[in-house]
């Protein structure tokens, strides 16, 4: 087990100072209870330590990511970040399942590949890195496992990007917004919608959706990219 955790931290470019903590935010309450003897600790504290850490680093990149969102689209969209199905994905990703700790009625069972257990082990990881190295090494993992999937737009569906590109051309621009539906394509049961939205008639962006709502979004998501890219190589 100890050369599944060295080739575990090979792989995800992280060195435990205190290898302890690495197994104990990958053993389960099950595993501790049927070995007593034995000085094992479980992960329910480093769990309840990696919740609040990584609610702080979600929030700090959330805040410098989007400076024109509001503390209600903050805390939504965190909210969708850290609820137990985005956790799973993250553990699956970092294959966390063949690491776990189980005791054996909860393997029996299909412990390894529940929910709940995969979103608490991922927090509890979160807490033993911190323990151990504190934030830096935390954000290198959030970098390359959570925050890309929210630049991809994998949360688009709780973030209202009309309202931020409305509040940016408020402040850097004068103009009136609209959209505009440019297609609709598809079945009645699946249909596809292309919408792009203008400051007066320049066009800012383009999206799709399989409802009209839903490709305006994603045609306000582009239009931020676009303003946001031009102001930077202005400012240059």
């Amino acid at each position: 087990m100890e050369q599944k955790f060295r080739e575990f931290q090979q792989t995800h470019e992280i060195r435990f100072n205190d290898q302890k903590l690495i197994m104990t935010a990958f053993t389960h309450s099950s595993y501790v209870n049927e070995h007593r003897k034995k000085p094992y600790e479980d992960n329910e504290r480093l769990e309840f330590l990696g919740d609040a850490v990584l609610e702080l680093s979600v929030s700090h990149y959330l805040f410098q990511k989007f400076p024109s969102m509001s503390e209600g689209e903050m805390t939504k969209l965190r909210a969708a970040i850290v609820c137990e199905p985005s956790l799973v994905i993250f553990a699956n990703e970092m294959d966390f399942g063949n690491l776990i700790l189980l005791g054996k009625g909860e393997e029996q069972t299909g412990g390894r590949l529940r929910p709940a257990l995969l979103a608490d082990v991922f927090e509890a990881f979160i807490g033993a890195l911190y323990l151990d190295q504190g934030m830096d090494p935390v954000k290198q993992i959030l970098d390359k496992v959570v925050f890309p999937k929210v630049d991809t737009g994998a949360f688009s569906h709780v973030m209202d990007y009309k309202s931020q590109l409305q509040e940016f051309i408020q402040r850097n621009h004068s103009g009136t917004l609209h959209y505009e539906i440019l297609k609709e394509k598809g079945p009645a049961h699946n249909r596809e919608f292309v919408s792009r939205v203008l400051l007066g008639d320049e066009d800012l962006g383009t999206g799709t959706g399989r409802s009209k709502k839903e490709a305006e979004q994603h045609a306000a998501q582009q239009a931020l990219e676009y303003l946001k890219k031009s102001g930077s190589r202005e400012n240059k």
